[in-house]
């Protein structure tokens, strides 16, 4: 004998299973974090220790590579009146101290 599902019961049980695997996902991270606090303290202890220097995030320009080296105006070093033309560029804004108007 074959069953019979309508479509809106199929959708609220892939609907009902997807949503108990993001509570394991938001579970598990949870879990994961808490486990890995030290690890992640030994890694914040080195890059002092070695005064390392920022995270590359992205690869076009430099003012996008090095966000803490960027200064007001490199965006606009081929011309004052040019638009961005690097996509990281209008993700990335400026650092804090950049924004709050003092140098």
């Amino acid at each position: 004998m074959r069953h019979n599902h309508n479509k809106a019961e199929i959708f609220l049980f892939g609907l009902a299973v997807m949503a108990v695997l993001f509570g394991a996902c938001l579970v598990h991270a949870s879990v994961d974090s808490r486990l890995r606090a030290h690890e992640l303290q030994d890694k914040a202890e080195m890059v002092e220790r070695l005064m390392l220097t920022d995270l590359a995030l992205f690869t076009e320009a430099r003012y996008t590579r090095h966000l803490s080296m960027a200064d007001r105006h490199c965006a606009f070093q081929d011309h004052p009146m040019s638009l961005e033309h690097f996509p990281s560029g209008s993700i990335v804004g400026p650092p804090p101290h950049l924004s709050e108007g003092r140098w």
